[in-house]
């Protein structure tokens, strides 16, 4: 059963609808009835329900202006291409391929380009109809501006929505919490019971499926980029803090309490630049502080008391949240303190910073155009239906034929069945408005002053009531708005109706067949794939670190040049991944299903291996190994490695693997060893913990 809108989804379409409606009839009727210019007219009240209804904008209301004024150059252009290329139904095929991929696959760059694609291909589509009349190009352009000025005015100031909240706000609100634990941590009683478990909940917050799309900091650029970085960072360093909480209680020592003021202070500076917006202090401070606590501990170390394990894994804890609060600090300033070098840190995790912007949109672009993006299937599957919609209105010389590509672009779905499913309800709904405009056609005739005054409160019910009931509401009651519209243009008759249907049909079945031939299961086996490919990717990383933390190497120096390609390729597919999972999450088919594997944790493996490839070859600890020492390390991390090629295979079982414990983790042993060890063991164990998780089918997915 379809979940019912909620009030507060009912208030903002209803708000959208007044917004839309507004514009579309304050350039629709001055054009049609004062100016006598039906052309602008027909643009002018397309041009808000293109980029007002069919493109949602993402955002604030000021926000969503800002897009419609950068997209008027872009649905000029549109048209002005449409207009040109009209000329054939080739070259009108041809240009709908370029422009449908085109735009379909920009929509990788963020949110708004995303939210407007679907919106500017309209103008392209409405313009490279016969009759081909480049004369008529002016009056295109003036409705398009009319009415995309009329827009953004209206998204402004008509009935702004309220505001939403930022995702740097969320950020800060939880490095405060952040910040308040550490200092508690530092007291003799310790943290509040339940601490560990408000801080789990606080980091599931920063997920970018709690967020409405227009706040997310998913576009290419720098500050978006550091932003994502940030907030993953955040999420990372609460969930080691609960982790801490929940360590058994004892006193920590000097050195760890000291690191985790440190921690508060970075947490509390960062909170404060994002409310603030303003540029943040590096992490020079607490890098500085994590050199000192390495010394410390090597001189002092923890492993002569009562419990040595246990102070030594709490240690490690701490050293990790130390970690993390550095790569929040750095990921702050960048977001706000814009291009500049970063010192002290591996140039894998902040590649961004120093590369241009046009750049860092390049890399974005190139590292989606492989088949085995979902970005890119997604465009393919876009631009061929409508190119395929396109060839048979052209060439079956239907009326209205820009109806056919409309349905091929608000029916299409990510995968066969949702677009079955969506094309059943819009062809019932399509039937029923065909009977109600041709009724309404036949009993008004030839009175435009009846369809004038029915234009507005129709498209407020069709712009409030579509968008929360589903396709057969929007495709019934948009029927009666174009309809009604048309009547107003030029005279009709009842067969407009039923052009409309045969159209909508028509446009069903090519999206339809283009859902069946082109990669009809979405992002579910996309998915499975590049999770598979991630956990390959990853594994040889692992070994690498771990002989360069025992002195063999190093990832970034002399003799790296192994490990460099394995970091660089565990990046790779680590974005294709998430990715393919983001479009999975939101595909209907993945809520039901029971038997997927726990895919979460299998991205939370890629990000574990890449930042402790970062961090742990960079400490200057002694490097005491024994033998045996030497021999654990190879065979622990081989045996990570090993475990992550079983887990791509998702076999029914999971993955069994639980590395043994260090064999020097013993009293008497070479201090540097023993921490060296233990930060070691306790990264080996969080990478077998995501195989385990990760590899198992049969629980619900997360």
């Amino acid at each position: 059963m379809p979940k019912r809108p909620s009030l507060a989804e009912s208030v903002g379409a209803g708000r959208r609808a007044v917004r839309v409606t507004a514009s579309a009839a304050a350039g629709f009727y001055p054009a049609a009835y004062l100016l006598d210019q039906p052309v602008t007219a027909v643009y002018a009240l397309f041009t808000p329900i293109a980029l007002g209804v069919l493109s949602p904008l993402p955002g604030s209301g000021r926000a969503r202006a800002v897009t419609v004024l950068w997209a008027l150059p872009a649905a000029a252009a549109l048209a002005a291409l449409g207009t040109a290329l009209a000329v054939t139904t080739w070259a009108a095929v041809a240009g709908m391929l370029l422009v449908g991929f085109g735009l379909a696959f920009g929509a990788v760059c963020g949110p708004r380009p995303a939210g407007a694609a679907p919106g500017l291909l309209l103008f392209y589509i409405l313009a490279c109809f016969p009759p081909f009349a480049p004369q008529t190009l002016p009056q295109r352009l003036a409705g398009v501006a009319l009415g995309g000025l009329l827009l953004a005015l209206c998204e402004r100031t008509v009935l702004p929505d309220p505001p939403q909240p930022s995702y740097r706000g969320r950020i800060a609100d939880v490095l405060d919490l952040a910040e308040r634990t550490s200092v508690a941590l530092t007291r003799t009683g310790g943290a509040e019971p339940g601490a560990g478990g408000r801080l789990r909940a606080a980091g599931r917050e920063l997920r970018f499926s709690r967020l409405p799309a227009g706040v997310r900091p998913t576009g290419a650029g720098r500050r978006d980029r550091a932003l994502a970085q940030a907030g993953s960072a955040t999420r990372r360093l609460v969930d080691q803090l609960a982790a801490l909480c929940e360590m058994p209680p004892g006193a920590a020592d000097s050195a760890s309490r000291q690191l985790l003021r440190g921690v508060a202070d970075g947490c509390g500076g960062a909170a404060r630049s994002l409310r603030d917006r303003r540029p943040a202090a590096g992490p020079e401070l607490i890098e500085e502080m994590i050199a000192e606590f390495l010394v410390s501990r090597e001189t002092n170390p923890a492993g002569r008391g009562a419990r040595p394990r246990e102070l030594l894994r709490q240690q490690s804890a701490v050293l990790t949240i130390a970690v993390s609060a550095v790569t929040v600090r750095t990921a702050v300033a960048l977001a706000y303190g814009g291009r500049r070098p970063v010192h002290g840190l591996p140039r894998e995790q902040f590649w961004y910073a120093g590369l241009p912007a046009v750049r860092l949109f390049t890399v974005r672009l190139s590292g989606n155009l492989t088949r085995r993006s979902v970005v890119f299937q997604n465009a393919m599957r876009t631009a061929l239906g409508l190119c395929a919609a396109r060839l048979v209105a052209g060439s079956l010389d239907l009326s209205h034929g820009f109806w056919v590509l409309l349905a091929v672009l608000t029916l299409g779905r990510t995968t066969a069945g949702a677009t079955w499913s969506t094309v059943r309800a819009a062809v019932v709904g399509t039937l029923a408005g065909a009977l109600a405009a041709g009724l309404l056609l036949v009993e008004a005739g030839g009175a435009t002053e009846v369809y004038a005054w029915l234009l507005v409160p129709m498209m407020l019910v069709a712009f409030t009531v579509g968008p929360l009931e589903g396709p057969a509401w929007a495709q019934g009651l948009f029927t009666l708005v174009v309809s009604v519209a048309f009547a107003q243009i030029a005279p009709v008759t009842w067969r407009l109706a039923e052009m409309r249907v045969v159209d909508v049909v028509t446009g069903s079945a090519v999206g339809l067949l283009c859902g069946v031939l082109a990669w009809p299961f979405g992002a579910r086996a996309e998915t499975r794939r590049s999770m598979a490919a991630l956990l390959r990717a990853a594994g040889p990383l692992v070994t690498a670190t771990a002989a360069a933390t025992a002195g063999d190497g190093c990832t970034g120096g002399p003799g790296g040049e192994e490990a460099d390609r394995a970091v660089r390729l565990t990046r790779h597919r680590l974005r294709i991944a998430e990715a393919a999972y983001a479009q999975y999450r939101t595909e209907p088919s993945a809520s039901g299903s029971g038997t997927e594997p726990d895919y979460l944790a299998a991205l939370n493996f890629g990000a574990r291996v890449l930042v402790g490839a970062h961090w742990l070859p960079r400490t200057d600890r002694v490097r005491e190994l024994s033998g045996a020492a030497r021999h654990w390390l190879r065979e622990a991390a081989g045996e990570v490695e090993a475990a992550g090629v079983r887990a791509a295979g998702f076999p029914a079982g999971g993955v069994r693997i639980r590395p043994e414990p260090p064999p020097s983790l013993a009293p008497g042993s070479p201090p540097g060893v023993l921490s060296l060890l233990s930060d070691m063991e306790v990264w080996l164990d969080a990478l077998a913990a995501d195989l385990r998780a990760g590899a198992a089918s049969g629980g619900r997915p997360r």
